[in-house]
């Protein structure tokens, strides 16, 4: 499993509750949290991808290599524009980081 960057999921994470806080269509809410994803290299905007679908158990922890690769191969919009319209994107992150192992509440807490 590559290694994957709690603390760049804990940001998302924050981001999209400070998005869903506000109400969806807030526009400066969602364009900070789209820039944020977008500013991450691909390899980490894959694991994003993967540690939602994770987390909303369309695949396995187990799977993780097929999910990165499916993220890669079948993206058919970009990762910034995709995560966003995940109603429960904090939560399916919160989801798939636990179900890999590595704890979402440490990893917020260590950016608050």
């Amino acid at each position: 499993m590559p290694e994957i960057h709690a603390h760049i999921v804990a940001q998302v994470i924050l981001l999209a509750r400070e998005t869903s806080s506000r109400g969806a269509g807030i526009p400066f809410a969602e364009a900070e949290l789209r820039e944020f994803i977008a500013a991450q290299n691909e390899d980490d905007q894959y694991a994003l991808v993967a540690i939602a679908w994770i987390g909303r158990e369309s695949i396995a922890p187990q799977e993780w290599d097929e999910a990165i690769r499916t993220a890669s191969e079948e993206a058919t919009t970009s990762t910034e524009a995709y995560l966003p319209g995940m109603t429960l994107l904090a939560d399916y992150l919160e989801d798939g980081l636990e179900a890999l192992g590595i704890s979402a509440t440490d990893a917020e807490d260590d950016l608050l």
